[in-house]
C-alpha cells in the first residue's frame, strides 16, 4: 500500500483497505471499519506489532484489533490491575510494598513488605486490610482515570525509580542501559509510576471484573480468564500447589535471590558456577526425599505416575528419580503411556477439524489398565510400541516384573484416576512436575511460567526437531488449550508435586532463543510475540551453558546431557 498524500490506506482485518486521513488514531481507525468485536478492545496490532489505542497512523499498513478475549488481551488487563493494587496499597499505606508473587487458583499471589525486596519484614495482612485495599481498587476502577504513557531516557527513568522507592526496577535499568540513547515506557496514574515491560490497557474503568482473596500470609488478585469472561472463574483452593511455591520460596532465600536484579549481580561479580551448584543440589535433594517417600510409604506402590505439562522436563526427572530409587534398592521399569495410543485414525479430532492428541480418548486406556494389571499379577506382557511416522500401534518387546521392580509410568494424562481406574488407588503413587519459577522480573512483574516452558520448548525444537520459532509459537495456544483441559485440573491430585525450574536457566536459554526469535520477521502475524519475548530476554544477562551439569533438567533442552532420550 502507498501513501497518497495526506491519505492512507489501512486493511482491518484483512477486509479491503479504507483510506484515511493520515495522523488518524488507531481507535477512530478501527471505528471506521465497523467491525464489532465480542469483548471491549483495548489495543491493536499495527503491522503486527502492538500499539496502544491513541497511537496515531502516519503510513498505511494493516491493522487488527486486540480486544479481551485474546492472550495479549488478557495481560494488559492483568498488568493494568496489578498498577491499580499497587496505587492502592500505596495510598492506604505508603510505608508497604506490594511484592507480586506466582500464579494461584487462577490469580496470582501477592504479599505485603516493609522493604524494597521481599523476605524482609512481611507484613502480616489481615481480612479487612485486603477488604480495605479492594475498596480503593475499586473506587479507582469507578473514577475511570486514564493510564498515561511516557517515554523517558533509561537514565532518567532509573533516577525516577529511585525517587519512588522502586529500586527493584531502578536496579534492572541499569542492565538496559548502554547509553546508546534508550528509552523506557513509565505509566502514570493518579500520582503512581511505574513500568510493566509491556502496555496497559487504555483506563481504569475497563477493569470491572476482579477479586481479592485473603489467603495468609497474602492474599490473591483474580481477573477473568480467557475461558470466564466477562466474568471470574470459580475460586478452588490449591494447598499441594501454595506449598510447592512456599518451598519454592525457601530456596530462593538461600540462594539469596528473587528478582532478575539480584540474578544479573551475581552473573557480574562472576559468582553464577557456585550459585548454579547450590541451585542444582537443591533440586537433587528434593528427588532424593521424593524416592525416600516412595520407599518408606506404608502402601509399598508398584506404580509411580509422573504427569505434568509441556515441557516441564517430566523425562530428565524420570530419569533422575530412577537413580534414586535404585539407590533404596528398587529396580525401576518405565512405560510411557504415548505407545498406548490408538492408532491414527481412530484418534479424536478437535473443534478445528485437526488431531487432538492430547485428547483422554487418544489413549487406548482400556489397553493400558490390561497391560498393567497383567504385570501385577506377574505374567509376562506384549508391551506396544507406538510408530509415529506411520501413526500405528505395534508390537514392543516383551516385559515381565521381577523382584523389586517398580513401574514408573509418564504421560500427561497420568494424574487423571480415569487412565488406571482398574488398579487400586494403594498401589499408585502421583508426582506432578512443572517449571513453576517463582523469580520476578521486580516486584510488580513475575516471570510467567508458561513463558519460561515455551522458551523451553523454542529451544529443543530448534536444536532437536529442527522445527523454527515461529511453528513452535504458533502451536502454543493449542498445548496451553490441551493443558487447561487435560492436565491443570488434576494438579492437586498429586502426592507430591516438584518444581523443575531453575533460576538461572533463562540466562542460558537466551542465547539459543534470540536467534530464532529474530527470524520472525514484522511480516509475519506472530511478529508482535516474538518482540515481547525478546524484550523480555533483554533483561537477563547471558549465563554459559558449558557451566550446567550434564544430569540438569536443562539439558533435556539444550542438549549435552549424560542421559539419553
Amino acid at each position: 500500500m502507498k501513501d497518497k498524500g495526506k491519505k492512507i490506506e489501512i486493511a482491518v482485518n484483512e477486509h479491503p483497505a479504507m483510506t484515511l486521513p493520515k495522523g488518524i488514531t488507531v481507535r477512530k481507525a478501527l471505528e471506521e471499519s465497523g467491525i464489532e468485536y465480542p469483548h471491549p478492545v483495548v489495543a491493536a496490532y499495527l503491522d503486527n506489532k502492538i500499539v496502544e489505542l491513541d497511537r496515531k497512523i502516519t503510513y498505511s499498513g494493516k491493522l487488527s484489533a486486540v480486544h479481551l478475549g485474546s492472550m495479549d488481551g488478557m495481560r494488559l488487563y492483568q498488568r493494568s490491575l496489578i498498577f491499580v493494587l499497587v496505587r492502592a496499597v500505596k495510598e492506604i499505606y505508603p510505608d508497604l510494598q506490594v511484592y507480586v508473587n506466582h500464579p494461584l487458583s487462577k490469580g496470582v499471589y501477592c504479599e505485603l513488605f516493609t522493604n524494597s525486596y521481599k523476605n524482609i519484614n512481611s507484613f502480616k495482612i489481615t481480612k479487612r486490610d485486603v477488604a480495605i485495599i479492594k475498596k480503593k481498587m475499586q473506587e479507582i476502577i469507578d473514577a475511570d482515570e486514564p493510564f498515561i504513557r511516557k517515554e523517558v531516557p533509561i537514565e532518567k527513568g532509573i533516577r525516577l525509580f529511585y525517587k519512588h522507592g522502586q529500586k527493584d526496577k531502578a536496579q534492572l535499568l541499569k542492565y538496559r542501559c548502554n547509553g546508546n540513547g534508550e528509552t523506557v515506557s513509565i505509566y502514570y496514574c493518579g500520582g503512581e509510576w511505574n513500568h510493566f515491560y509491556g502496555f496497559l490497557v487504555p483506563s481504569t474503568g475497563y477493569l470491572k471484573v476482579f477479586d481479592l482473596v485473603y489467603y495468609p500470609p497474602g492474599f490473591i488478585l483474580r481477573s477473568p480468564t480467557l475461558e470466564s469472561l466477562p466474568h471470574l472463574p470459580p475460586f478452588v483452593p490449591q494447598p499441594k500447589m501454595f506449598k510447592v511455591f512456599q518451598e519454592y520460596e525457601s530456596w530462593a532465600k538461600i540462594l539469596g535471590l528473587e528478582t532478575v536484579s539480584l540474578l544479573n549481580d551475581i552473573i557480574t561479580k562472576g559468582g553464577i558456577e557456585e550459585f548454579i551448584k547450590v541451585a542444582e543440589a537443591l533440586q537433587e535433594k528434593k528427588i532424593a526425599y521424593i524416592a525416600d517417600t516412595i520407599t518408606r510409604h506404608k502402601n509399598q506402590p508398584r506404580i509411580i505416575l509422573i504427569g505434568g505439562p509441556s515441557s516441564s522436563g517430566k523425562t530428565t526427572f524420570s530419569k533422575r528419580l530412577c537413580i534414586q530409587l535404585r539407590v533404596n534398592g528398587f529396580r525401576p521399569v518405565v512405560i510411557a503411556a504415548d505407545d498406548f495410543f490408538v492408532n491414527r485414525e481412530l484418534t479424536p479430532r478437535g473443534d478445528d477439524g485437526e488431531y487432538d492428541f492430547e485428547a483422554f480418548e487418544a489413549i487406548d486406556y482400556h489397553y493400558l489398565n490390561r497391560v498393567i494389571r497383567g504385570l501385577l499379577a506377574g505374567e509376562t506382557m506384549q508391551m506396544p510400541r507406538f510408530d509415529f511416522p506411520s501413526g500405528m500401534r505395534k508390537k514392543g518387546a516383551t516385559l515381565r516384573l521381577e523382584k523389586n521392580q517398580i513401574i514408573i509410568l509418564e504421560g500427561i494424562h497420568s494424574l487423571n484416576h480415569r487412565l488406571l481406574s482398574e488398579i487400586p488407588d494403594g498401589l499408585k503413587y502421583r508426582i506432578y512436575v512443572s517449571a513453576l519459577t517463582t523469580l520476578n522480573v521486580d516486584n510488580h512483574n513475575r516471570v510467567f511460567t508458561s513463558d519460561s516452558r515455551l522458551l523451553r520448548r523454542i529451544v529443543r525444537d530448534s536444536q532437536f526437531r529442527n522445527y523454527p520459532a515461529r511453528e513452535t509459537i504458533g502451536r502454543w495456544p493449542s498445548v496451553r488449550r490441551g493443558e487447561e483441559k487435560n492436565i491443570f485440573p488434576y494438579q492437586e491430585n498429586a502426592d507430591v508435586m516438584f518444581n523443575s525450574a531453575l533460576v538461572y536457566e533463562v540466562g542460558v536459554l537466551k542465547k539459543y532463543a534470540v536467534p530464532r526469535l529474530k527470524e520472525i520477521n514484522k511480516n509475519e502475524p506472530l511478529y508482535s510475540e516474538a518482540c515481547r519475548l525478546l524484550k523480555f530476554l533483554s533483561y537477563f544477562l547471558d549465563v554459559a551453558d558449558e557451566i550446567v551439569p550434564e544430569d540438569s533438567i536443562l539439558r533435556e533442552f539444550i542438549g549435552g546431557s549424560s542421559f539419553k532420550y
